[in-house]
């Protein structure tokens, strides 16, 4: 398995999380649509890597493979950050791949 750096963590998200930008939604939507841009990547090996929210589901992409996870509030919250977190770790392991975040910076294991 390969490590490949996607790019630096979207720091700008941090103040969409609510209470400081009340989204009403309770999974903090604006806060992971801000924190999922930064998984818009190409390897070096051609494969297109994105992550996209509808609703509650997260899908992500990494070429051909994808996998999907939906936000829990229930299971993994009330913090925002573990939520998204969770549902991250969920969606890339549907794909057969790993993500990890390292000092500010994404990494995917493929």
């Amino acid at each position: 398995m390969a490590r490949y750096r996607i790019g630096p963590v979207n720091e700008g998200a941090e103040r969409l999380i609510p209470p400081a930008e009340p989204d009403g939604s309770e999974i903090g939507v604006n806060y992971a649509d801000a924190y999922l841009t930064a998984l818009d990547a190409t390897l070096p090996d051609g494969r297109a890597v994105s992550c996209e929210r509808y609703g509650l589901q997260i899908t992500l992409r990494v070429g051909a493979a994808e996998g999907e996870a939906l936000l829990r509030r229930l299971d993994h919250g009330p913090d925002v950050r573990k939520i998204l977190r969770q549902a991250l770790q969920a969606a890339a392991r549907d794909a057969g791949v790993a993500l990890a975040v390292e000092d500010g910076v994404i990494y995917l294991d493929a």
